[in-house]
C-alpha cells in the first residue's frame, strides 16, 4: 500500500506546484497592472500555497521513507533512488513525478524573480515619487538606490 500512499501525496504535491505557479503568475499581472490593492491579498495567497505545501513534503517524506523500508532502500531517499529500485510501472511513474517536479520547480523560480525585480522597481519608483516630493530631492547610486543629500535647488518654490 505504500507506493499507492506515496504517489497519492506525490499528486498533490504536483497540484500544489501548479497553484504555486498560478498564484505568482497572479501576482505578477498583478504587479505588472499597478493596482497594487490587490498585492496583500495576492501574497497572502501565496502564502497559503506555500504552507499547503510544506504539510505535504512532511506527508512525502513519512511515505517515501515507507517505501524505501519496502524496498531495502536507506531513509530519506530521493525519487531516483526510489525509481532506480522500483519494477515497472512504478518506475516510470516516480521518474514522471521526478521530471515535472524539475519542471515546474525551475518555472516557479523564474517567475518568483521575475516578480521580485517587479516589486524592487515598483519600490523604487515609489521612493522616487515621495522624493521628488520633500524638500530634499534625492540622486540615485549606480545601484539604483536613492540618496537624500541636501542640495541647492533650481525651482523657486516662493511662487
Amino acid at each position: 500500500m505504500s507506493m499507492e500512499d506515496l504517489s497519492s501525496v506525490l499528486w498533490r504535491e504536483r497540484e500544489l506546484l501548479e497553484t504555486l505557479l498560478f498564484k505568482l503568475e497572479v501576482e505578477q499581472l498583478v504587479l505588472a497592472s499597478g493596482r497594487t490593492r490587490w498585492l496583500a491579498p495576492a501574497a497572502r495567497e501565496i502564502e497559503d500555497v506555500l504552507e499547503n505545501i510544506r504539510q505535504t513534503e512532511l506527508l512525502r517524506a513519512v511515505e517515501a521513507d515507507a517505501v524505501a523500508a519496502e524496498l531495502g532502500l536507506d531513509p530519506n531517499p530521493s525519487l531516483q533512488q526510489i525509481a532506480e529500485a522500483s519494477e515497472e510501472p512504478w518506475r516510470t511513474l516516480w521518474l514522471d513525478h521526478r521530471s515535472t517536479f524539475a519542471e515546474v520547480s525551475a518555472e516557479i523560480q523564474t517567475m518568483a524573480e521575475n516578480n521580485r525585480e517587479l516589486l524592487t522597481s515598483g519600490y523604487q519608483a515609489a521612493q522616487a515619487t515621495l522624493l521628488s516630493m520633500s524638500e530634499e530631492p534625492g540622486t540615485y547610486t549606480a545601484a539604483g538606490t536613492a540618496v537624500t543629500e541636501r542640495r541647492t535647488s533650481f525651482v523657486d518654490r516662493s511662487i
